[in-house]
């Protein structure tokens, strides 16, 4: 694109101001035009802090006349009808994660992108990683047929706003599952690619969620309730085989009795192994950087990558979106990863609730 592209940011929370908005206004490829938030505290801050942005209090006044593109980063149960709105009226949409909270909120979206013709991207920062990208790399070259992936996000110290929306299965469909999992999971297609899943089998558990001790230190500030209010998972695990035979572990903890939060994408091939070591997200709780190795025949040795700073993902990703906006081709494919992503999940969650449900009550 040859001008810049015209931004609306809605949602003023924590990852609407301080991931997106922040980028946003630093980059050179973007105009941040209005920022929308029903909250009159949030609006208030913001047009102090951003004067020459308008301020907007109804998201139904983000038109394709005011913006190019929706950047939406709204509570977890708002996602979908927010987005859906926008398309409709032909306003283009960069989601955050979790794109839905159900297939059919997948649906509605897909029906949505049609009516008006408007395209819907999704927020997948973990694949814009150097070390990502890096593994995947390595994984194509050297490890040969892929025989199982293990993907795991654990947190010692991280429930989100304890109390508030993100711990209410209400309004966020899920905890750490929808949370972190999607993550997860996303880092998956890129190896695998849209793959179908023929066994899925799931757990949860929510040892820590209403712990306030637990809470995460880098975020405060958004609503949050008294601790013991939480009623999502704080840690779930599963294990998928594919229609192939391949399988896959995920772990998705938002608070362990860890020491540091760790990311692990650990890939077998027929030929060789290749781990990844890091830590995901903001935390200031992490352990150093990453590191990336190969094992094959007993040997261990590390896969160079460029490092990066902390976030760096997110800004790679507003690079890319412009050249995705204007791709005639991409229209439906946020949609269809979606839909595999959240039907996986809702799999999980089946999977967990049937496993609770067939425990005897004690006596």
């Amino acid at each position: 694109m040859t001008t810049r592209v015209r931004v609306a940011v809605v949602g003023l929370g924590w990852a609407g101001r301080e991931i997106w908005l922040s980028r946003l206004v630093a980059h050179p490829a973007y105009e941040v035009v209005a920022v929308a938030d029903p909250s009159p505290a949030a609006r208030e801050a913001a047009a102090k802090a951003w004067p020459g942005v308008r301020v907007l209090a109804d998201v139904g006044d983000v038109t394709t006349e005011l913006a190019d593109l929706a950047v939406v980063a709204v509570p977890n149960h708002l996602h979908s009808p927010v987005a859906s709105g926008l398309l409709r009226r032909g306003v283009p949409v960069f989601l955050e994660k979790p794109v839905c909270l159900s297939s059919a909120e997948a649906i509605r979206l897909g029906a949505a992108e049609r009516e008006a013709g408007a395209v819907l991207l999704a927020g997948s920062a973990a694949r814009y990683r150097a070390d990502v990208a890096a593994l995947g790399a390595a994984v194509a070259c050297k490890a040969g047929e892929i025989r199982h992936v293990e993907v795991s996000w654990v947190r010692a110290k991280g429930v989100p706003d304890a109390g508030g929306w993100f711990t209410r299965g209400d309004l966020s469909g899920g905890g750490a599952l929808v949370d972190l999992g999607w993550h997860l999971l996303d880092t998956v297609t890129p190896l695998l690619g849209a793959v179908d899943y023929e066994q899925v089998v799931g757990t949860v558990s929510g040892d820590f969620v209403n712990a306030a001790a637990h809470g995460t230190s880098w975020r405060h500030g958004e609503g949050a309730a008294p601790a013991g209010a939480g009623d999502v998972e704080d840690t779930a695990r599963g294990f998928l085989v594919t229609s192939t035979g391949v399988s896959v572990a995920l772990r998705a903890s938002w608070a362990s009795h860890e020491a540091l939060d760790t990311t692990v994408i650990r890939v077998e091939g027929s030929a060789a192994s290749v781990s990844l070591h890091c830590t995901f997200g903001f935390s200031p709780n992490r352990a150093g950087g990453s590191e990336l190795r190969l094992v094959r025949a007993g040997e261990s040795a590390p896969v160079p990558f460029d490092e990066e700073p902390i976030g760096a993902e997110y800004d790679r990703q507003l690079d890319a979106l412009p050249r995705l906006l204007t791709d005639p081709g991409y229209q439906g494919r946020a949609v269809a990863d979606a839909r595999r992503t959240i039907g996986v999940i809702e799999r999980l969650y089946e999977s967990a609730h049937r496993a609770r449900s067939a425990v005897p009550a004690a006596v």
